[in-house]
């Protein structure tokens, strides 16, 4: 037996591949009086019929441009994969550039209430100035040198049940309380909770309400 097997504890390293994607289908695509038969599994043709819808315009109009710009190559099938796959590929940079801690920071910016990233450790991430204001107006210490390590935050809510919650009801935000705290000193408000679009990370973005 190979020393090389999988065995069922490992955790797996790729999402399942249904059957069915790896079914070849045949259809004819019309564009400009031009018809074409192409045989394709049905992953690719889910790929190009999301890529014609977010074009707004036809497979057969993609496959027209494919097939021109890949004439001299001659298999217009391996054509249309690897366009299909430069164009997830291309897709997913763009998803993993806006899904990062700097669009975190730049929604937290932009937000004119106390607003601040919360990882699932309790541990505050980043946050925006109305937050630093409202901590140095409650807790004066708070931001000093030789205090801020002292900073604590205690939710109503646990950080899972958080989690869970938003996970159950469709990401709508989830209220709770919270307490911060700077050496005998304590401001306790209501905030709501959502999760942040980070790929990384396990992140709560929290928005202070009663401030």
């Amino acid at each position: 037996m190979s020393g090389s097997a999988i065995s069922p504890s490992t955790p797996s390293l790729l999402l399942p591949l249904p059957t069915e994607d790896f079914e070849l289908e045949f259809r004819v695509v019309a564009r400009g009086g031009v018809r074409r038969g192409i045989r394709l599994e049905r992953a690719f043709w889910l790929s190009l019929k999301q890529m014609a819808e977010s074009r707004k315009c036809t497979i057969g109009m993609l496959v027209d441009e494919i097939a021109d710009s890949h004439a001299e190559k001659g298999n217009l099938t391996s054509a249309i994969r690897v366009a299909c796959i430069r164009e997830l590929g291309h897709a997913n940079l763009n998803l993993r550039r806006l899904a990062s801690i700097r669009t975190v920071n730049a929604i937290l910016l932009a937000c004119p209430s106390p607003a601040f990233a919360l990882a699932s450790s309790k541990k505050i991430v980043t946050f925006n100035a109305p937050f630093q204001q409202l901590v140095k107006r409650q807790l004066p210490t708070a931001f000093a040198e030789d205090a801020r390590q002292d900073l604590k935050l205690a939710l109503d809510l646990n950080v899972a049940d958080i989690f869970a919650r938003l996970e159950t009801n469709g990401d709508v935000a989830v209220a709770s309380g919270f307490v911060i705290g700077a050496g005998e000193r304590r401001y306790r408000g209501q905030l709501n909770a959502v999760r942040a679009p980070v790929l990384e990370l396990e992140l709560l973005m929290a928005f202070v309400f009663n401030s």
